[in-house]
């Protein structure tokens, strides 16, 4: 019977959701606010956590932040009813598998708490339809896929940059299967889901002994992908004294891992990424220079769906078909109405958001065309709030005035940026910092 942490201040919603979830085979610990949360969770084992965003003495972001060590292998759902998809973004990047609007429809509920439960349990059936990367037919994704196409037979570090949920793991093992260690590991890592504790353990090994808790010796990431591609997403999370240890690694190949006296020696391949602007990190300090430049020795950037419009029909008929096998339906396709909504939205999570509301859908319609009846409400909202953002984005307006003037002068210096950064009157990193923030190639 798998465990569940709820973490619920409607007390009246909340014994609701116990009873629903004890009758579905669940045990259920609940707790009312981020306090007793913690305490639950320094005290047992759960298997899942369900976290109301909104809580009396923090969110649930807070939760996940307090609770980083004991909660690192634990999937967690986060609810929220304020219809903001940038906030579930948000908290997919803290570490949330999954999040969930209120109010809750109880057959998705199911289906979210059952694929986080299965999260780690890979399925074989069909791999190309879990794992295919799909081209698409526009200008920027024909240019994605030539990018991937050159560096991949290459033994270039590459650095992926793109929103979340834009696709950039699969943009990765793209590069993975089209390289010449395509017969070696692929191993993937999240740095943002990774303790600050452990980090160093998780990507290097450790001996027996070295910590508390180090019952035996244990292979790190790069041992365990030895021969093969290392994929660090969320590269920017990691902790100084790990970026230390991960530049030594990619200077002279070697690794030590923690407690041992002893170098090995690993022949991986780096393909990192990020949705932050690591020049600013490394503006503020946060991230080192030196490393930046060695994970960077090729940059793809993964389009928004935004900029993918022409693909979006390809994308949904993708999704149909991916839901329609995992939740054993027949659904064929969306109504005019429906894609029209869909082309107007602003997909805040990408590919990622496509696909939740493409399943979503797929699980409650009736009928083999599934119809706006079946959309979330937040996403009509959002639509109809669109005209009102639009007038009043001043800071767009301003940011569209600058790239074109950057753009301009790199233009007319040849981009020679030493040159172009005294005519903006701006240093160089910030003239950097600007390039990678407006996509300036």
């Amino acid at each position: 019977m798998s465990k569940i942490l709820l973490v619920e201040d409607d007390r009246t919603f909340s014994k609701i959701l116990e009873t629903f979830l004890l009758k579905n085979g669940f045990y259920v610990d609940v707790k009312h606010d981020v306090r007793s949360g913690l305490v639950a969770i320094g005290e047992k084992q759960f298997d899942l956590l369900l976290l109301d965003y909104r809580l009396p003495d923090g969110t649930g972001l807070d939760f996940l932040a307090a609770c980083e060590k004991d909660c690192v292998n634990v999937p967690t759902i986060v609810m929220t009813s304020f219809n903001d998809v940038r906030t579930a973004v948000k908290a997919m990047r803290s570490g949330a598998f999954e999040y969930i609007i209120k109010p809750l429809n109880p057959d998705e509920l199911l289906m979210v708490i059952n694929e986080a439960l299965d999260k780690d349990k890979q399925k074989t059936d069909d791999p190309a339809a879990t794992n295919a990367f799909i081209e698409g037919q526009s200008k920027i994704a024909q240019k994605l896929t030539e990018h991937i196409q050159l560096v991949a037979p290459t033994d270039m570090s590459v650095l992926i940059i793109g929103e979340s949920g834009t696709g950039k793991e699969y943009v990765a093992r793209s590069i993975h299967e089209l390289s010449k260690r395509k017969d070696k590991p692929f191993v993937a890592v999240d740095s943002g889901t990774l303790s600050k504790d452990l980090a160093s353990s998780e990507l290097f090994g450790h001996l027996k002994g070295a910590f508390t808790g180090a019952l035996n010796d244990k292979k790190g990431v790069f041992e365990t992908a030895n021969g093969g591609t290392v994929f660090l997403d969320e590269i920017g999370n990691l902790g100084y004294d790990v970026q230390v240890k991960l530049l030594r690694m990619l200077q002279e190949r070697t690794i030590q891992p923690v407690g041992s006296n002893k170098l090995t020696e690993v022949d991986i391949r780096l393909v990192s990424a990020t949705n932050e602007n690591l020049l600013a990190a490394i503006a503020k300090g946060e991230f080192r220079e030196d490393i930046y430049h060695r994970i960077n020795e090729f940059k793809i950037q993964v389009p928004s769906l935004r900029e993918r419009g022409e693909d979006l029909t390809l994308f949904v008929s993708h999704f149909i078909q991916q839901a329609n096998r995992e939740l054993g339906k027949s659904v064929e396709s969306v109504t005019d109405e429906v894609m029209e909504i869909f082309r107007q939205y602003d997909w805040p999570g990408n590919l990622r958001e496509l696909k939740n509301v493409i399943k979503r859908m797929v699980l409650l319609s009736k009928t083999n065309t599934a119809g706006k009846d079946v959309l979330p409400d937040e996403m009509i909202d959002a639509i109809q709030e669109q005209p009102k953002k639009q007038t009043l984005d001043l800071k767009a307006i301003q940011e569209a005035g600058e790239k074109e003037m950057i753009s301009k002068v790199l233009q007319q210096t040849k981009y020679n940026k030493t040159k172009a950064a005294k005519l903006l009157n701006i240093d160089r990193k910030t003239l950097y910092y600007k390039m990678e923030l407006y996509g300036i190639e």
